[in-house]
């Protein structure tokens, strides 16, 4: 069976505007054509878990357990609105459906319970889950889609122009903790992976990704970090 080709990660941002059902379109496009994988975000479901964790003081434990369950449902969504995609809940079973030419939507929260791989803080997020994953199933490629253009040097606003940086080293990610969780530096440190920034916004800067193997976005370089770390 082959490796998969990417994982995308799917932001749960994306959920917010009226775009997610035209993306999920060109995702199920894409996936007829390569094997891929996706990984849901959390979005407004993990929104929810962080409300109670602050009000009812949850142990990190109980909040990042809830937040898995939360990636799960948003998986659930993105099943209805990718065509051709298959839910599932291990490995195993996402290369078999993506090598019979469907595409698999992970729910991750029974593997990553059962592994237990990750610190439970909220460090961690669907970024480093979906790295994780794309670490297991030897993908080349791990797209992280989200509702911005890429990583920048400076907050863009509306009233300046500022594009996205083109290429950064992981080690440089902690400097992003609002953009990227702050602990996928440490997974691509030791994954070696090409990660892409981009936004889901626009579907056909992901259609030129698989196209040219470039696009609009920020590439994401492998960059050991200290020992120290």
């Amino acid at each position: 069976m082959k490796d998969l080709e990417a994982v995308l990660k799917v932001g749960g941002s994306l959920a917010r505007g009226e775009g997610l059902g035209v993306l999920c379109e060109e995702i199920g496009r894409l996936g007829s054509q390569h094997q891929l994988l996706v990984v849901p975000g959390g979005g407004e479901f993990a929104d929810k878990v962080r409300d109670h964790y602050r009000r009812y003081s949850l142990s990190e434990t109980t909040a990042h357990r809830m937040a898995l369950l939360a990636m799960d449902q948003y998986g659930y969504l993105l099943g209805d609105l990718i065509p051709n995609s298959a839910l599932v809940t291990d490995l195993f079973s996402a290369r078999a459906w993506a090598a019979e030419g469907h595409l698999p939507i992970l729910l991750p929260s029974a593997l990553i319970i059962q592994s237990d791989p990750l610190p439970h803080s909220w460090q961690v997020t669907s970024d480093s889950i979906a790295a994780w994953i794309a670490g297991l199933v030897h993908a080349p490629r791990l797209i992280l889609l989200k509702g911005i253009d890429g990583l920048f040097t400076v907050t863009p606003s509306k009233s300046t122009q500022v594009e996205p940086v083109s290429e950064m080293a992981a080690s440089e990610l902690a400097i992003h903790p609002e953009d990227v969780d702050e602990y996928l530096s440490h997974i691509l440190a030791l994954v070696p992976l090409e990660t892409w920034v981009i936004n889901g916004l626009y579907p056909s800067r992901l259609a030129e990704l698989f196209a040219s193997g470039r696009t609009i976005g920020t590439r994401v370089t492998q960059s050991p970090l200290p020992d120290r770390l």
